[in-house]
This record gives C-alpha cells, sequence and structure tokens, in this order.
C-alpha cells in the first residue's frame, strides 16, 4: 500500500492554509516557544533565537548518519535551518545554531529543495531545528506538495517547543524526533538556560506521542509515522539519563524507540565547566544502556 502523508489531506481539505495563518500569528509577538520573547519576528525584530522572518537554512542533502529507519537505503533528506531557541553552551552545530551561519531562502526555495531531495531517492524530509521557523516550513508545503511530494516530514527539534504549536502540527508532521535532554532542572538552567525544560518535555513527548504513536516503519524498515526519541549521554550524569529514560518507558511507551546517543564531545563553551569538559566514558553510555534494559526498552540502542 502507497504511504500518503497526512499533510496532503489537510491540503486538500483547506485546513493546511487555516493552520499556517494561525502560526503565522505567532511571529508578531513571537511565541513559538517557551521563552515566548514577545518580539515582532514577521517585522524584522529579535528575539533569543536571532532567526529573523525568512527562514535561513545552511544545507539541504541525503544524510546517511541518522538513525537507521530514517536513512534506509538512500537517506535523510536533511534541511539544516539555522540558529536555535535553545542554544546550549555545548551545542555541537554552534555556527549553525548560535552564529546562524546560512543563506536566506524563500517559501518557494524550500518547497523546491524538498522537492529536489524526493527527487534523489531521499526517504523522509528531515527538518534539523524546525521550531523557530515552524510557521515557515509548513507555509512552504502546499507548493512543495503541488509539485508532488510525498514524503514524511520530520521534525527534528531540541524538544523545547510550545505546546500549542506542537498541536497546530498534527497531521502535519509524520515523525516527530525530540531530544530528551534533561530532567533536572538545575543542569536545564545551567547548560541551556532553560530551567523549565524538563516540564516543558514532559508535556511535549506526550502530545507528540498522542498524535503520531510509537515509531512504525514499511516492509523494508523505513519509518512511515511516529515517534523517535533522542538522548545525548553527557559525563558525570548531567543528562540525568536514568530519570530521562524512566519517564520514556513509564508515561510514554516502553514501545518508544530511544537513540541513546554517545557522541557528547565538549565544544563551543563547554570548557568553561569542568563537570562536561570531557567526552563520555564507555562506562557512563553502558549505565544509560543498561538502564533502558532494566526499564523495559528495547528500540533503537
Amino acid at each position: 500500500m502507497t504511504f500518503i502523508p497526512s499533510y496532503v489531506g489537510l491540503h486538500e481539505k483547506g485546513e493546511l492554509n487555516h493552520r499556517i495563518q494561525l502560526l503565522k500569528e505567532f511571529l508578531k509577538a513571537c511565541r513559538l516557544c517557551p521563552r515566548e520573547c514577545g518580539v515582532d519576528r514577521s517585522n524584522g525584530e529579535l528575539g533569543v533565537c536571532q532567526a529573523a522572518s525568512e527562514p535561513m537554512i545552511s544545507s539541504a542533502f541525503p544524510h546517511f548518519g541518522e538513525e537507521p529507519p530514517l536513512v534506509g537505503y538512500q537517506g535523510s533528506g536533511t534541511i539544516f535551518l539555522t540558529h536555535c531557541n535553545l542554544r546550549c553552551i555545548f551545542c555541537q552545530n554552534y555556527d549553525i545554531s548560535h552564529l546562524g551561519n546560512g543563506k536566506r531562502i524563500t517559501s518557494s526555495d524550500m518547497a523546491q529543495a524538498m522537492v529536489r531531495l524526493q527527487g534523489m531517492g531521499c526517504h523522509n524530509i528531515n527538518f534539523v531545528t524546525p521550531t523557530h521557523y515552524a510557521p515557515q516550513i509548513v507555509a512552504s508545503l502546499p507548493e512543495a506538495i503541488e509539485r508532488g511530494l510525498r514524503l514524511p516530514i520530520v521534525y527534528n527539534c531540541s524538544g523545547y517547543e510550545s505546546i500549542e504549536v506542537i498541536r497546530l502540527l498534527e497531521g502535519v508532521v509524520d515523525i516527530y524526533m525530540p531530544d530528551a535532554k534533561y530532567m533536572d532542572n538545575t543542569h536545564s538552567e545551567q547548560f541551556s538556560n532553560a530551567a523549565d525544560y524538563p516540564e516543558v518535555i514532559k508535556k511535549v513527548l506526550k502530545e507528540m506521542h498522542r498524535q503520531v504513536g510509537d515509531l512504525t516503519t514499511n516492509s523494508k524498515g523505513i519509518a512511515q509515522r511516529g515517534l523517535l526519541i533522542r538522548h545525548l549521554v553527557m559525563p558525570n550524569g548531567m543528562a540525568s539519563s536514568e530519570a530521562v529514560l524512566r519517564f520514556i518507558a513509564e508515561e510514554i511507551s516502553v514501545h518508544s524507540y530511544v537513540n541513546i546517543m554517545d557522541q557528547y564531545r565538549p565544544e563551543y563553551q563547554a570548557h568553561e565547566y569542568p563537570e562536561i569538559n570531557r567526552r563520555v566514558s564507555h562506562k557512563e553510555y553502558m549505565e544509560a544502556v543498561q538502564w533502558a534494559k532494566d526499564c523495559k526498552l528495547y528500540r533503537g540502542f
């Protein structure tokens, strides 16, 4: 059976244009994320994320370094957006997320990029750090659909999201791929200036799972719909891995696909903080994997 993304039906019913208008309202006194800066981004004002009204991207290409269900055989059609609303001090993509290295594009450019990636054989369109550009991304979909786009949309985000925005993305996003970074507000405040991150991520994960459920794949193992959660293990327990994994198992689903990642390295300003100024040890990583197994999680790691 041919997979048809749900956003196609929204477009045919006229609902997609309604969502676009609602999302654009969020830009006028920006509340696209929990920071709720209140700046008029539609008129060029900048908030914490430093993103303007026009979307900026650093690259768009078939990515083979993502999770296997996304990469498949011909790659994940990854579009890296510049700037970020979370702004972690250890960011590994700080040149893009903090410094904003990239180029401005129009909605039409975005639509054409998506269709080009589909033409290259990619299995999905993977928006990396989309939170602060959600209205612009959704606004590019009608043209992309008219040009033949039929791939699942991946919302590859930090997890620091506005629950209102996530609700407006129901039926637009096929695969949610949030980070679950912290469950300790002391660490989320210290390293990401977001004391409310643990409270936010709990609500966000529940809403995403309500919309799309556990990750499902086709007969070839390619992801089509669902929730895929990433958790980056950090040195000295700074990511509260046990609490994150227990929450996922107990309050989301033991069938959750969880990528427990070991690639932390001290980038950007991390060297200023002794507790995170080293890579994760093999022992620390294996402890996190064992915690996941103890919680009856079994997919993704």
